[in-house]
């Protein structure tokens, strides 16, 4: 048999979270959107021992290269550098819940490919986790958990086609499809920062100022079902400016329109982690002048970045 007929090919969704930041580590009702760009996973089986491992960005550049034995892996052998270390990390565990995939006696030539822009933040992480579970068929949430924590969201995204309420019930991931096909979708654009968040770093900071979050909570989780119902434009920007407010009050922190589109002429959400990747933009008027002006490039309609 060939290796291209051997060969096993895995995809994964990216994702956006439209609402429930941080609060749906606590519980919250969040809304979750898996994106159109997402990424693949190709294995290839070798003769040898080894793991010859080639990332390529969206543009068909090489992000990351590298080749390790599959005895560092089952034994976690931290080697030279942090990008092979966490992925030595990932396929030990995963090696852990399914020891059959290594004990082939085969080496194995894996590529991965983005089809969105890696600095976009649109989970070439939480891709990497789900496309990995497939591969060795073991619960991607688990080992998203063993690996990098966070609450999950994103491996939901990655596996589903369709908008998502996703909820941490007691530490336990439930995810529910939704219909949400905004009729003021064409008024809607997703604008990139300029610069990645470090999801870690930021759910540390929640941690350290969050009190009472179950009045919190309650709160989000009706803004969430108000944005699913939401049948006007005007609605749905109303809903976002809550929201946003609220958050800034939990975290401390101005909201991004306060901080930097003072003068914007609509609303503008972050997304995820504040600070950084992806905010959303509500307006009546095109604003893609307005963001370039200001710096801002990469603009992208709903319908060009959401899946369905």
């Amino acid at each position: 048999m060939t290796q291209a007929k051997l060969k096993k090919t895995f995809y994964s969704n990216g994702k956006l979270l439209i609402t429930g930041e941080y609060t749906v580590l606590d519980g919250a009702v969040a809304l979750a959107l898996p994106t159109i760009g997402g990424q693949y996973l190709e294995v290839t089986p070798i003769e040898g021992h080894n793991i010859n491992w080639t990332s390529l960005d969206a543009d068909g550049s090489v992000w990351y290269e590298s080749n390790f034995t599959i005895e560092s892996v089952i034994e976690n052998i931290q080697q030279q550098d942090e990008i092979t270390n966490k992925l030595i990390e990932i396929l030990h565990e995963a090696s852990l819940t399914n020891q059959d995939i290594f004990a082939s006696n085969t080496g194995f030539e894996i590529r991965t490919k983005l089809t969105f822009p890696k600095h976009w933040g649109l989970g070439t992480s939480s891709t990497l986790i789900n496309n990995i579970a497939q591969w060795f068929s073991i619960d991607a949430f688990v080992l998203q958990a063993k690996t990098f924590g966070s609450s999950g969201y994103d491996i939901a995204c990655a596996q589903y086609n369709t908008p998502i309420l996703y909820i941490l019930d007691e530490g336990h991931p439930t995810t529910q499809p939704v219909s949400f096909n905004p009729v003021f979708a064409d008024n809607l654009y997703f604008v990139y920062l300029n610069r990645k968040q470090n999801s870690r770093q930021a759910i540390a900071a929640y941690r350290e100022r969050r009190n009472s979050i179950a009045p919190i909570i309650t709160k989000i989780n009706s803004l969430t079902d108000k944005a699913i119902n939401a049948n006007s434009l005007l609605d749905f920007c109303t809903i976002l400016k809550e929201h946003e407010t609220i958050m800034s009050e939990v975290l401390g922190l101005p909201t991004v329109q306060n901080l930097i589109f003072p003068d914007f002429n609509g609303v503008i959400k972050s997304l995820g982690a504040w600070g950084g990747d992806f905010i959303l933009a509500a307006s009546n008027e095109d604003p893609h002048n307005y963001f370039r002006s200001k710096g801002f490039k990469t603009i992208v309609k709903y319908k060009d970045m959401i899946l369905g």
